[in-house]
């Protein structure tokens, strides 16, 4: 029997042989997420990564089944991120899923519920301190006609936005105006505003009645006691950390309107000035993706996260999860060509090669979706590839603190 001729190559050549063997880590500038399972310890940040050329966008997708660790990796992500002076939003519909961490930081959630105590007054002036006046009316503009489409379930027809407009400026003191004065001139213009519009009074209560008529749920109907009052003092998004708790809204029409609310006075905070770093996270997007205008929101979000200097990320079960949000699935999708970070925990079987196709993964990377344990995660950060091990200390313990935590214990 002939004994095999050993071959003698270099480790440049010789990598060719291990295909998945992960490269040397993405620097020491950043958080520390866990261990490189090919290597030592992994740490990220997207704003750093950015400005080495790494990434062109810091958006970032997670995505995973349920008990492998999902919210295990945001909290703490959210966390550290924290600590190193980082401004963060979670937008959640678990109720109190991220109490402890809010709790740790000394903020507390906001709850906006039909009938609730706190409220939010999408058109609240002083939302657009320090914002440029033109920047500020076109905001309030384009909020008020994405509620009313939104309240409408379709997009407005053109003399149903100039009626918004003329409502908006004829409902008192901009300084002070609130939903229902803007319901109210929608449902009894006036003749100054029918002058505006190039119109007389009876084609322009024709044209603001449905738009008026549906908006009036907000501050009459099942949905009052959330947008029909001054903002409360409690509601408030300038703060390190904020926690706004969807859970009493979500599967409702109402969510759809309360991200718009919530996404305007987020656009006014990244207007202005001096903003800083911010991270914002949109659990089980999916949902929220349903909705047309609050896609479409998040697509322009996203597109302009660079110059903001933002990082979103949207938090899912799977890729399926876009390719089933209705009407606004290619939007949903296209928001992964704006992510240049993607994260995947353990994946079904089944849904591996949408996966893989979605995310661009080669069939060595795809095979390892569904063999992952708890709280390894399949890293895609541009071109670059990782498998790593999420690690967390006992004190971080606490701020997961979830029957679906990770089983990757901290070191004793």
């Amino acid at each position: 029997m002939m004994m095999p001729t050993a071959h003698r190559v270099t480790t440049r050549h010789l990598q060719a042989a291990y295909l998945f063997q992960s490269e040397g880590g993405l620097g020491s500038r950043g958080v520390y997420i866990g261990r490189d399972v090919f290597g030592g310890s992994f740490v990220y940040d997207p704003f750093e990564l950015y400005d080495a050329g790494v990434i062109k966008n810091p958006n970032m997708v997670i995505a995973g089944q349920l008990g492998y660790g999902k919210s295990a990796l945001v909290k703490t992500y959210l966390a550290r991120q924290l600590i190193f002076g980082r401004t963060a939003v979670v937008l959640s519909p678990k109720p109190g899923e991220y109490d402890p961490l809010a709790e740790a930081f000394g903020v507390t959630p906001i709850r906006i519920a039909p009938g609730g105590h706190a409220r939010l007054n999408p058109l609240d002036a002083t939302l657009f301190t320090g914002v440029p006046a033109e920047t500020a009316t076109q905001l309030r503009e384009s909020l008020l006609v994405a509620l009313a489409a939104s309240a409408l379930d379709r997009p407005l027809q053109p003399e149903e936005a100039v009626a918004c407009d003329g409502a908006l400026f004829g409902a008192g003191d901009p300084a002070h105006v609130a939903l229902p004065a803007v319901v109210e001139r929608l449902l009894e213009p006036t003749d100054t505003m029918a002058a505006q519009a190039s119109t007389d009074l009876a084609t322009l209560r024709h044209d603001s009645r449905k738009v008026g008529l549906a908006l009036r749920r907000l501050v009459q109907g099942d949905l009052r006691g959330m947008f029909d009052g001054p903002t409360s003092p409690s509601v408030r998004m300038d703060r390190q950390l904020t926690v706004l708790d969807l859970s009493a809204v979500w599967g409702s029409d109402a969510l759809g309107i309360l991200m718009l609310c919530t996404s305007a006075w987020l656009q006014a905070i990244r207007a202005r000035v001096g903003a800083g770093k911010r991270i914002e996270v949109v659990d089980e997007a999916w949902a929220v993706l349903e909705k047309r205008a609050v896609a479409q929101g998040m697509r322009q979000q996203f597109k302009l996260s660079r110059g903001y200097g933002l990082q979103n990320i949207m938090v899912i079960h799977g890729v399926t999860d876009l390719s089933a949000a209705g009407d606004q699935a290619l939007i949903a999708l296209g928001l992964l060509r704006d992510t240049e970070t993607r994260v995947v925990l353990n994946t079904p079987a089944d849904e591996v090669p949408a996966a893989a196709r979605a995310l661009g993964l080669t069939a060595t990377q795809a095979a390892e979706l569904p063999r992952m344990g708890e709280g390894r995660a399949l890293w895609k950060v541009g071109r670059r590839t990782f498998l790593v091990d999420h690690r967390y200390s006992r004190a971080e313990a606490a701020l997961i603190n979830t029957n679906q935590a990770m089983t990757t214990r901290a070191a004793p």
